[in-house]
């Protein structure tokens, strides 16, 4: 029995989704628009980066053709590695968010609607702020309203500092984050606080309790931490995740994996402060995974650091400082392992406003076969599907593994 390496890009979308006129996402493609941005020179910035985006170890994998298969986007591909497979998959999930692309993508779609909160101001009902207040112990809420995270604390930190009163906002998706000071509000107080919220938002079936913790003392200086918690809704059914370690087998979890899928079917959790440190994690993980073992790494930086803030010139540096690193993943493959490079969502950092954007994603890597061509798969769960046939797991409810199309035998 061999291996599997599952790297989620996050918020890295190939753009062609059929269903983004829905979302008011038609014509979104996060690494179509970066592409074209960095050909023309409008991502050059400085010694960040300059010229064309130059991904070729993404390339060699197949990325250029999976986002063909997605959209039609050309992008010169090079030579494909011998055992690279590559195609892309349609979310059938309801919404763009987190956590409902990486259940799908453990294969387990999303098939139920979840809550939102209005763009209005206040966003919350009033009898949840009420019940936040009172229950949480607080003197008050601030922001209650969709907002970017750096943005809103830049314009309420100071009075956060001053009355102890968190930062609560929300945006498009079924979120509720919470934004406190490490020091002044504390921590430890922070995520308790929003373990109370989660309770509270419950029947409004929201996906998210995020705790959004920052330093600093003015508004110039203040900084998000790495401290970042999420305290989500456990998935309705059991997952990759789940079936695996009912098993036996491990399945260790890179960045905010655990948190996404509620601390459920997660043998040991390594986290670390930004993508090339996560990098470093993944690549320990790789090295201590045994037989029948998986390894799901989620990359978060695309998404909060570049996506949401409309960040062409770093997403792109971002994607080529993975890219360089892609090496050392692939040398520490054993024969038999399974590899798949992919996304969860859109962030297009062309688009307007700061949201995700309903997407494609790439489903590229290398494995034990031959490769080859995939295809458009009708939803992430292939991905799951396929994995679960590597580790020799039975199929599951959903999705269908395109195992046996690269070559594989269970």
């Amino acid at each position: 029995m061999a291996r599997a390496f599952l790297f989620v890009l996050d918020s890295f979308g190939i753009g062609g989704a059929a269903d983004a006129e829905r979302y008011g996402d038609t014509g979104s493609n996060t690494f179509g628009h970066i592409a074209e941005a960095c050909a023309e020179g409008r991502a050059d910035r400085g010694g960040l980066r300059k010229g064309p985006l130059f991904v070729p170890n993404m390339l060699s994998l197949g990325l250029g053709y999976a986002a063909k298969t997605a959209t039609g986007f050309c992008l010169d591909s090079g030579g494909l590695l011998a055992s690279a497979f590559h195609g892309a998959a349609q979310e059938v999930s309801s919404g763009k968010d987190t956590p409902s692309g990486h259940w799908e993508i453990a294969a387990l779609p999303v098939r139920f609607d979840w809550g939102y909160f209005p763009d209005t101001v206040p966003a919350f009902p009033a009898d949840l702020t009420e019940a936040i207040i009172r229950e949480g112990e607080v003197p008050g809420i601030l922001g209650n309203c969709h907002a970017p995270g750096t943005e809103i604390i830049e314009r309420y930190g100071e009075e956060h500092v001053r009355t102890g009163k968190p930062i609560c906002y929300t945006s498009v998706d079924s979120v509720l984050q919470i934004a406190a000071h490490e020091v002044h509000f504390g921590l430890e107080r922070l995520y308790e606080f929003c373990k109370v919220v989660r309770r509270l938002v419950d029947p409004l079936n929201i996906g998210r309790v995020i705790a959004r913790p920052f330093i600093g003392e003015t508004a110039a200086s203040f900084e998000r931490t790495h401290n970042r918690r999420d305290y989500s809704v456990p998935p309705p059914e059991p997952t990759l995740l789940d079936r695996l370690t009912a098993r036996g087998s491990r399945v260790i979890a890179v960045g905010k994996i655990s948190d996404i899928f509620a601390h459920r079917g997660v043998s040991e959790v390594r986290k670390a402060a930004g993508n090339m440190a996560m990098f470093d994690k993944a690549l320990g993980a790789m090295a201590d995974a045994g037989d029948g073992d998986l390894v799901f790494a989620n990359f978060v930086d695309f998404d909060t650091e570049f996506g949401h803030r409309r960040d062409v010139a770093g997403y792109a540096a971002a994607l080529e400082a993975f890219d360089r690193r892609l090496p050392e993943a692939l040398a520490r493959l054993n024969p038999g392992d399974l590899l798949i490079l992919t996304a969860d969502h859109g962030n297009d950092p062309t688009w307007h406003g700061t949201d995700h954007t309903r997407e494609r994603i790439p489903v590229i890597g290398t494995g034990p076969g031959f490769g080859g061509d995939i295809g458009l798969r009708t939803t992430f769960a292939d991905i799951g599907e396929t994995v679960a046939e590597h580790l020799g797991l039975a199929r599951g409810r959903h999705g269908t593994s395109f195992y046996a199309e690269i070559g594989g035998h269970a």
